[in-house]
């Protein structure tokens, strides 16, 4: 176990949205489950914690109440080696209800913000050419789900 893990507060919904997070990445797991008892407020039996493993990273999911909900002031920022990641990774998490947003970032059904970036984007922002990498944010800015080609494209142009 690790640490430091993320802790994400749901309004009800914590075992379905680990069940869809977990089903979604491949190096994935479901861990220990606590429930409801009689000395913490909430319906007795029902899932309080439930923690989780995605791409090696732990996270807590709790059944919290509807005082909070999350912003796009923190996110989930995925590394993709592939376009294929990318779109598989895109679609999955727009399923049941997503909204695309813009650059790469996306909010799934429980209105957690996900940045979906290839790992060549950091290449490209992290380059020794000024003119390169502000063709590259250029076409990333005019994108909502980013396209490898045209990113490369982009910075490649002459």
């Amino acid at each position: 176990m690790d640490k430091i893990a993320t802790c994400l507060w749901f309004d009800g919904n914590a075992e379905e949205a680990v069940r869809f997070y977990t089903g979604i990445f491949k190096n994935s797991s479901i861990g220990d489950v606590t429930h409801y008892g009689d000395a913490v407020p909430g319906k007795a039996g029902e899932v309080l914690t439930i923690t989780f493993q995605l791409e090696g990273r732990e996270f807590v999911a709790l059944n919290g109440g509807p005082q909070y909900k999350f912003s796009p002031a923190i996110s989930m920022f995925v590394k993709c080696e592939t376009q294929d990641e990318v779109d598989t990774l895109w679609d999955k998490l727009l399923e049941g209800g997503g909204s695309p947003v813009q650059c790469g970032w996306l909010t799934d059904r429980y209105g957690m913000s996900w940045q979906i970036v290839p790992t060549v984007m950091m290449k490209f922002l992290t380059g020794k050419d000024p003119a390169r990498t502000q063709r590259a944010m250029q076409a990333m800015m005019q994108m909502v789900k980013l396209d490898i080609r045209t990113l490369e494209a982009a910075y490649n142009q002459e």
